[in-house]
């Protein structure tokens, strides 16, 4: 009876550090306000602002469709930014 428990067990552990989480990214422009003083001024991103980039990075195409948002992302500033938290500028 051990021996089955053990085993279960290992089968267990093994079949979790198997398995992929994936979490699904909620695009909001919002989570991005950590990065507007970098993106509007020369100010370096700050550790919040690349954590929430690289958090919103498969919603930038999104985002750079949008007019309204378009005028704010698509600057040098903004591919500056990008840059220095290490993440490629989209190419949409």
């Amino acid at each position: 009876m051990k021996v089955a428990y053990i085993t279960l067990c290992v089968v267990l552990v093994l079949l979790l550090n198997e398995a992929h989480i994936s979490v699904a990214v909620v695009c909001r422009p919002t989570e991005l306000a950590s990065c507007a003083s970098a993106i509007t001024s020369s100010a370096a991103p700050s550790k919040m602002c690349c954590s929430k980039l690289k958090e919103q990075r498969p919603c930038l195409c999104k985002y750079l469709k949008d007019p309204n948002l378009q005028k704010l992302i698509n600057t040098p500033n903004a591919k500056k930014v990008a840059s220095t938290c290490g993440i490629p500028f989209p190419s949409c």
